[in-house]
């Protein structure tokens, strides 16, 4: 699979939402879009991230863009996980790891020397028009969505 660099088209993709309606990257033409995937609802890097795009959701608005975070969690996890912290944003799940692969997220990853596969902490953002702007790869949570504010 070819690997995705700005000014590419964002590959399109439907998945279930945490209240169990799809949700297409297409429902968004005409906004800014920040799609990120993240390893694992309710973990510690995982809730900072998504707390911190919470917390500066009316600044994201403002700058017409919004939020998806994409895990491989089951929709009922994302619930759970949205109601405790609040998340205002949708939480996709990509049970098959499918979107993950397209955007070349899904990755052998090496922990205390163990190999395992997962995801790689990783944000877009994508144009009102479906081009990927901004490509953010190995992200580190602390001052990410300052980062992600200042390519908006």
């Amino acid at each position: 699979m070819p690997v995705l660099t700005e000014g590419a088209q964002a590959p399109e993709f439907n998945l279930p939402g945490g209240d169990g309606s799809a949700v297409a990257l297409s429902d968004f033409r005409g906004k800014k879009v920040v799609l990120y995937f993240y390893p694992k609802d309710d973990t510690p890097g995982c809730t900072r991230e998504a707390c911190s795009f919470q917390e500066h959701q009316a600044v994201l608005r403002k700058k017409g863009a919004v939020v998806l975070g994409v895990s491989p969690d089951p929709p009922a996890s994302h619930v759970k996980f949205a109601n405790k912290y609040r998340l205002a944003f949708p939480l996709l799940s990509d049970e098959d790891r499918q979107v993950a692969k397209m955007y070349g997220v899904w990755k052998k990853k090496t922990l205390y020397g163990k190999t395992s596969m997962g995801i790689e902490r990783s944000t877009f953002i994508i144009d009102e028009r479906g081009t990927i702007v901004r490509i953010f790869r190995k992200v580190r949570v602390d001052g990410h969505t300052t980062e992600v504010l200042n390519n908006l």
